[in-house]
């Protein structure tokens, strides 16, 4: 049975006006099929000196890995240097994706000076230059930044976000509150439908929706994909 895990990012929380966040900062997520544990998931904030740096990664259980590997790992670093009132600029965005027989091995290194950003496949050997704008962010740090806006339900926020070799406008809709039970606890809710093109963090096929505390926090707390049969599930379960 083929289906895609899907990663996702976090751990930044705003005010009103400023940017906030908390680094360094780990959360696990259990990855569940029809009610199964089928992977898990960490993600972490770090703060590196110079940059911030997002890691996501997800792993297969070794039960489903016997048959169906699953090792995705997602990095984008990021500049400190203030854009459009957020955290950083993107320097460079990187990632590799293992799943069954399925891969994925690029990199994205952006020149905000130049407006450009250059793409590596390096499964290919394809590099391509391509131009951007002074707001273009990767499919990672981009879920950040939609995370320091005011969201309310029924209106959606767009984000310029450039991957696979094309600068493209992201829609983010924002559907409804709900009240969301975890292993930690229960939570307040936004719940959030972003439209991506990307792949890693949200595969292109399938509707993806993403629960966020209804707080300054904005930590997203459980994940649901559609896939070829049922859905993925990613649940927080542990700080």
């Amino acid at each position: 049975m083929k289906f895609k895990f899907l990663l996702f990012i976090f751990v930044i929380h705003f005010t009103a006006n400023a940017f906030a966040f908390d680094i360094p900062e780990r959360l696990q997520y259990d990855l569940t099929w029809a009610g199964i544990k089928t992977g898990e998931s960490v993600l972490e904030a770090k703060d590196n000196g110079t940059n911030i740096q997002f890691i996501s990664k997800a792993n297969s259980a070794k039960w489903v890995s016997i048959f169906y590997t699953v090792e995705d790992t997602v990095v984008s670093t990021l500049k400190k240097e203030r854009i459009q009132n957020f955290v950083g600029i993107p320097q460079n965005y990187r990632i590799k994706l293992r799943e069954g027989k399925y891969r994925r091995d690029k990199e994205i290194i952006f020149d905000h000076a130049a407006k450009t950003a250059k793409y590596i496949n390096y499964l290919n050997n394809e590099t391509t230059s391509h131009a951007i704008n002074d707001s273009a962010l990767d499919p990672l740090s981009c879920l950040y930044y939609v995370r320091q806006l005011p969201l309310k339900v029924g209106k959606s926020v767009f984000i310029e976000v450039f991957d696979s070799k094309k600068l493209y406008t992201a829609e983010v809709q924002v559907l409804n509150k709900e009240t969301v039970e975890t292993p930690l606890g229960t939570f307040k809710t936004i719940l959030i439908k972003p439209i991506m093109k990307s792949e890693g963090i949200f595969y292109r096929k399938g509707d993806i929706l993403i629960w966020l505390t209804d707080d300054e926090k904005r930590t997203p707390v459980m994940l649901k994909t559609k896939v070829q049969l049922g859905s993925v599930k990613a649940v927080l379960v542990g700080k």
